[in-house]
């Protein structure tokens, strides 16, 4: 295997990087390096996931020099904020052993922090078009003394509209600078952005042999289930021997946050990244995700750029991609750097015409989707789950909204404890305003409170010296006396029956 240091890269970023076990090169890298430590244009052909953020961030971090004077040298464009931070935090690791700064620029979050680390002399800035646009607009941002730009996922940014923006940030660079571009596929759009603003650029082509070797690394399996089984299969696919981080895809922000949802109610530790969330909620999540906090990430697709994490397992396709492309993006999610993976594909019966199409073009041999239902024999012996698994995890079981269903459930004529006040009360008012002060008694519930009064009250209303004690049709009287109350004085020897 080449290392590093065979390719030329400084002793203080080899330790860095050795200190967290990467030591030699991918073959991307291995192109790349040598050609951009001279300073070539360069074309790099190559999908998220192979490797080219140290193929490009190695030699610009090096280029810069080991003490660089303060002031953006260095510009990387990406199309998403979550690939913005994944390049970030790459560069922030090689860099550890320097003083260079690295800034990251998009939106959703505050402008004042990203001011604050241009105004200190960051070095390196990664961005997104529309966030550098505007800080360069308000001249917060200034790009004319850029030596090394390097365009990341450029048919990402093509796929977007992001092209013009891309052509405005360029103008505003110098024409001498180095410049590297990378892409999975070569629109012609993107093409013609290389001719105009690059320099003689070598074209390096990582796009084939990687795929081949992931999709060798990758078992793919591929179901017609019904979606209202989807979640129950799921979740007996997260409970498979073996199983870590995995990443679920769906084509929608509303499915994601309902699948989130209901995974987290079985006992998964589960997190989402879609467009409804913030920019915080959705590092929040990202974060918890590479940490090992929560080993179930669902995601949709513009999301899931930049989700960067070599130890995922399995890849499920809540609903399948619509072509080969998106398929192959989403699946690289997993068997990375050698290991395995396996990825799940569930198909509607309305889709199956995109399945054939990705079946055709990436050569799977399965033209029709295997019917799969939770209970299907083949699932478990396709996945390794244990015989006997359901789709809910054991402690999850006792939950706190059983408890409050069954305390909810309990008869109203047992005396309300501790908070439990609100279904009483009602009886109790109505017994005050219909029987005076019988309604000082708790009564078990209306009908209860009605008879009792009615066997103590009704029955003496006609014989007033009931109780004895001076007090002669009190009680037949206490309700009459109510409404002499409310619509003023009345003679009180003209109190109308009962």
């Amino acid at each position: 295997m080449t290392t590093f240091t065979d390719l030329g890269i400084a002793p203080d970023i080899v330790d860095a990087l050795a200190g967290k076990g990467i030591v030699d090169a991918f073959p991307i890298q291995e192109q790349t390096i040598p050609l951009a430590l001279s300073g070539q244009d360069i074309i790099g052909q190559a999908k998220t996931g192979t490797g080219k953020t140290f193929g490009f961030g190695l030699p610009i971090i090096q280029r810069l020099g080991d003490d660089p004077e303060g002031g953006v040298k260095v510009l990387v464009v990406v199309p998403t904020r979550e690939l913005c931070v994944q390049v970030t935090e790459d560069l922030e690791l090689a860099a550890s052993n320097r003083p260079t700064k690295i800034v990251s620029i998009y939106g959703g979050k505050a402008y004042e922090g990203q001011i604050e680390q241009l105004k200190a002399g960051a070095q390196i800035v990664v961005g997104t078009p529309g966030r550098l646009l505007d800080l360069a607009s308000q001249r917060l941002l200034s790009l004319k003394n850029v030596s090394e730009m390097v365009l990341d996922e450029a048919d990402k940014m093509l796929d977007l509209g992001f092209l013009p923006d891309i052509e405005r940030i360029m103008a505003q660079t110098p024409a001498t600078r180095h410049t590297m571009l990378f892409s999975a596929t070569m629109p012609g759009p993107i093409v013609a952005l290389a001719r105009r603003f690059m320099t003689r650029p070598i074209h390096i082509r990582a796009t084939d042999p990687d795929e081949g070797l992931t999709q060798a690394n990758i078992k793919h399996l591929v179901y017609r289930a019904h979606s209202l089984d989807k979640d129950e299969v799921i979740s007996r696919i997260l409970q498979a021997e073996g199983r870590g981080k995995t990443v679920i895809f769906t084509r929608t922000k509303r499915a994601a946050a309902k699948l989130v949802e209901e995974l987290n109610d079985r006992g998964f530790n589960a997190a989402a990244v879609h467009g409804d969330l913030n920019q915080d909620q959705r590092e929040r999540a990202m974060a918890a995700f590479k940490a090992g906090k929560k080993d179930v990430l669902i995601a949709t697709d513009v999301a899931a750029r930049g989700i960067d994490v070599d130890d995922v397992t399995h890849v499920i396709n809540h609903t399948i991609p619509d072509d080969d492309k998106a398929y192959l993006h989403r699946v690289g999610r997993t068997g990375r750097a050698g290991k395995t993976g396996i990825a799940v594909t569930f198909v509607d019966w309305d889709d199956l015409h995109k399945w054939a199409l990705i079946n055709r073009a990436l050569e799977f041999g399965q033209p029709e989707p295997t019917e799969t239902y939770s209970s299907s024999p083949h699932l478990y012996s396709d996945l390794d789950i244990p015989a006997g698994t359901k789709g809910r995890l054991k402690p999850a079981a006792p939950t706190a909204a059983p408890t409050r269903s069954a305390t909810a459930g309990r008869h109203e004529d047992t005396p309300a404890e501790g908070g439990r006040g609100e279904r009483s009360s009602r009886p109790r008012s109505r017994t005050r305003t219909r029987g005076g002060r019988s309604g000082e008694q708790a009564p078990a519930t209306a009908a209860a409170g009605a008879s009792s009064e009615a066997s103590d009250a009704a029955k003496p209303a006609g014989t007033g010296t009931h109780d004895g004690k001076g007090h002669e049709h009190h009680d037949g009287n206490a309700a009459p006396a109510r409404r002499r109350r409310r619509r003023g004085p009345r003679p009180g020897n003209t109190a109308p029956a009962a």
